[in-house]
């Protein structure tokens, strides 16, 4: 069986040097592509790096994430311009999050927009974070509607009614990680209604480890885990879950 791990940080300082060891532990357990999330200029380039020493295994995304949106955030969005040239699989992560506070709440609107136009253009899939801006989310995805967007939402936690608005707008689907594996998420009813062909697996590691890991560092070597929850809540095996979500992860990033 292979998996593709859809959001990873491998670059992240939790894995300083463990960045060879994290791949190998990720191929030996069956996990044969990871997806890196861009998050702003800081990391990018050791990102790249990295990614253009595993060809064929790591795939970057380009990308600003909406914590790192501040008064500034137009320069960041100028220097993805930099880097589009270079292999990117999708425009992510990108999105809302008014978790912490909405002092940035419009920029982060307004560099979602722009980057929303820039996945347009280049013909790529979005990768979202969405947290506690669900209602501005779906605005902007409505004005948006002529651009033909299509992506997936990482780390998802929202309603299965969510995800049905969500058909309505395109080729849309839910990236599920640790979360689903933990006591009483509620995530797993979603899981078990959401169809198969709609489900990306992740790890967003370092975060969101999965059981019996949960309070360790997240790997991509743990996605059989997270696959192995979803096959027991789709009542199927674990040979259709890899097979079917590898397809998914294949047809959206165009691997």
């Amino acid at each position: 069986m292979e998996y593709i791990d859809t959001h990873t940080h491998i670059t992240d300082e939790a894995f300083a040097s463990d960045e060879e060891g994290y791949i190998s532990r990720a191929l030996a357990a069956g996990v044969g592509v990871m997806l890196q999330a861009d998050i702003d200029s800081r990391e990018r380039g050791r990102m790249f790096a990295l990614t253009e020493r595993h060809p064929g295994v790591l795939y970057p995304m380009l990308g600003l994430y909406p914590g790192s949106v501040d008064k500034g955030w137009q320069r960041e969005i100028d220097e993805l311009e930099k880097w589009t040239d270079r292999g990117i699989v999708a425009i992510g992560e990108i999105g809302l999050d008014y978790h912490y506070g909405a002092e940035f709440a419009a920029e982060q609107r307004e560099a979602l927009r722009v980057q929303f136009e820039l996945a347009a253009r280049l013909n790529l899939p979005v990768n979202i974070h969405l947290r506690e801006a669900t209602e501005d989310f779906f605005r902007i995805l409505e004005d948006c509607r002529h651009l033909g967007l299509r992506g997936n939402m990482h780390a998802y936690s929202g309603s299965y009614e969510s995800f049905l608005r969500l058909q309505k707008y395109g080729d849309w689907s839910l990236g599920i990680g640790g979360v689903v594996t933990f006591k009483k998420a509620s995530l797993a009813e979603v899981v078990r209604k959401v169809p198969l062909e709609r489900i990306l697996l992740e790890t967003d590691a370092p975060y969101l480890t999965p059981v019996p890991h949960r309070g360790e560092r997240n790997e991509s070597a743990y996605i059989p885990l997270i696959a192995a929850k979803v096959a027991e809540l789709k009542e199927t095996d674990l040979e259709t879950v890899a097979a079917v979500t590898t397809r998914n992860a294949q047809e959206l990033f165009g691997l």
